[in-house]
C-alpha cells in the first residue's frame, strides 16, 4: 500500500520541483495543498502520513498549520521546505513538532540522507 504523502505549497513550480526530488522507487501517493487549510484538511483525511509543507502560503501559513497539528494531536511526519532560512523559522518548526527544515530549492541529494535519517525512506 502506497505510503500517504503531500506536497503543501502555494506556487504549482515548487510543488513540481518537490515532486522530482522525491526518490524515484518510493511507493508514495501524492495529494496536493495549494494553501495551509487544503494541508490541514488532507492531513485530517488521513492522506498526510508524510507533509512537505511550506510556510508562506495564503489561508493559513505553515506556522499555523503545524499548530494546528499539534493542537489537534494530527500524527504526521511533517518537513518543512521553505525559502524563509532565518535561523529563528527553523528554531520554530523544530518546536511545533516539524521533523526537519529544507531550504528551498529542494534537490534529491539534500532530501534523500533526511527521509533516511528519519525512517521514511530505505
Amino acid at each position: 500500500m502506497p505510503l500517504p504523502v503531500v506536497i503543501a505549497d502555494d506556487s504549482l513550480l515548487a510543488r513540481k520541483v518537490m515532486t522530482k526530488a522525491l526518490p524515484s522507487g518510493w511507493d508514495i501517493e501524492i495529494t496536493y495543498a495549494t494553501n495551509g487549510r487544503e494541508a490541514l484538511d488532507a492531513c485530517r483525511a488521513g492522506k498526510a502520513s508524510v507533509m512537505f509543507l511550506d510556510l508562506t502560503m495564503p489561508d493559513m501559513t505553515g506556522f499555523q498549520v503545524l499548530e494546528a497539528m499539534q493542537q489537534e494531536d494530527l500524527n504526521s511526519s511533517v518537513i518543512v521546505v521553505s525559502a524563509d532560512v532565518q535561523p529563528i523559522a527553523r528554531e520554530r518548526v523544530l518546536a511545533l513538532g516539524a521533523l526537519e527544515f529544507i531550504a528551498k530549492p529542494v534537490m534529491p541529494e539534500t532530501l534523500l540522507p533526511v527521509l533516511k535519517e528519519h525512517g521514511l525512506y530505505d
